[in-house]
């Protein structure tokens, strides 16, 4: 018993393995024919741009990995059908309940897998990888408007013109309110600089406001007090979705305490917590395809209908993260749901197998 559980999780392991280099080089070629656009702009050469898509690779991997366990398990499932193996194995004792419980435990290990280069190595690797094509190409982080970020801060708005790819702020305007909406307040500063807990700011005009009149002072320095932090900027460069669980906990937060609106990050943090489960609903849901008898379905289909579900649970999952936004859905429900309704299907067609 021991030696065929050896060679069934050494087999479906190494077939995961190989599916998902395919489907990240795949998407890696795409990587490098989008970049070639850019291609001379600054000084984004070709060794930047193999480089940029090196850093981009873990981000892949993260996305296909649920796809590549899917078609990985019905690929070797199909294999073993298609030479008898699966009959041999039932025969030497083993049920489908036990060749499940195998193919989760590569579930389990592909999830914590998942999991890991989510939180650790997609966030760094995607941060990294903007930050050098935006200083390679001259160019600042995308704004959501022509004016610069905009930000709320307790009772200030602030307004940058700038943010360079190390976090360095140019050009702030910071606009202190009462609890009246009446402006008390403006600070100018040509650039700001994170220090331990403080913004520093440099080349400073602060212009204070009252009934009677106003006091302009011109500053060389001046301290920034804020819940604004570098981590937070990351939401400029890296997407919700490939930001790690804790930053976009923190981010959370701070609109919270701010009063904005936070459904997207709350549904890009449940996603965070339930996509790397999506590689054990995929075991389940393989599982039935490997006892559909050969003449009904060959290896090639099987792998045909694997990338097919594959593209449908990244489709939904999409689907329910957009109409969620829209209908104002419980981010929970929004996150889930889509791998509920794989599960659900993963057990259906394993008790009609079964019962058959």
């Amino acid at each position: 018993m021991p030696i065929l559980n050896r060679y069934l999780l050494k087999e479906v392991t190494i077939n995961v393995l190989l599916v998902m280099l395919a489907l990240m080089a795949m998407f890696s070629f795409f990587d490098l024919i989008q970049e070639l656009d850019t291609l001379g702009k600054g000084s984004y050469g070709i060794a930047k741009i193999l480089v940029f898509v090196l850093l981009s690779s873990p981000g892949h991997v993260y996305d296909v990995m649920p796809v590549a366990v899917l078609v990985g398990c019905m690929y070797s499932l199909s294999h073993f059908s298609r030479y008898s193996e699966l009959v041999i194995f039932r025969v030497s004792g083993l049920s489908i309940f036990n060749i499940a419980i195998l193919l989760l435990k590569i579930g389990l290990l592909f999830t914590l897998i998942t999991f890991l280069i989510g939180e650790l190595i997609t966030p760094l690797s995607e941060k990294m990888a903007q930050r050098m094509r935006i200083k390679a190409t001259d160019s600042v982080i995308a704004q959501e408007f022509r004016s610069g970020l905009w930000v709320k801060d307790g009772s200030s708005f602030i307004n940058v013109e700038e943010v360079l790819p190390d976090t360095t702020l140019l050009n702030i305007h910071i606009y202190e309110f009462d609890q009246k909406a009446r402006l008390l307040s403006a600070r100018n500063a040509k650039t700001a600089e994170f220090e331990e807990d403080y913004w520093k700011l440099k080349d400073v005009s602060e212009t204070h406001f009252s009934a009677d009149s106003n006091q302009v002072t011109q500053l060389a320095e001046a301290k920034w007090y804020s819940l604004i932090r570098p981590e937070l900027l990351n939401v400029l460069l890296v997407m919700p979705e490939k930001m790690s669980a804790w930053n976009l906990y923190s981010y959370i937060h701070h609109l919270s305490i701010n009063k904005q609106k936070t459904t997207r990050y709350e549904v890009a943090l449940w996603a965070k917590i339930i996509y790397p489960l999506a590689c054990l609903v995929m075991v389940i849901l393989a599982l039935p395809f490997g006892f559909i008898q050969q003449r009904m379905a060959g290896a090639s289909t099987k792998i045909f209908v694997g990338i097919m579900l594959g593209i449908m649970y990244q489709i939904l999952n999409r689907v329910f993260a957009h109409l969620g936004l829209l209908n104002d859905w419980a981010p929970l429900f929004s996150a889930i749901m889509p791998t509920i309704l794989f599960l659900a299907a993963g057990l259906t067609m394993l008790h009609y197998v079964e019962r058959r």
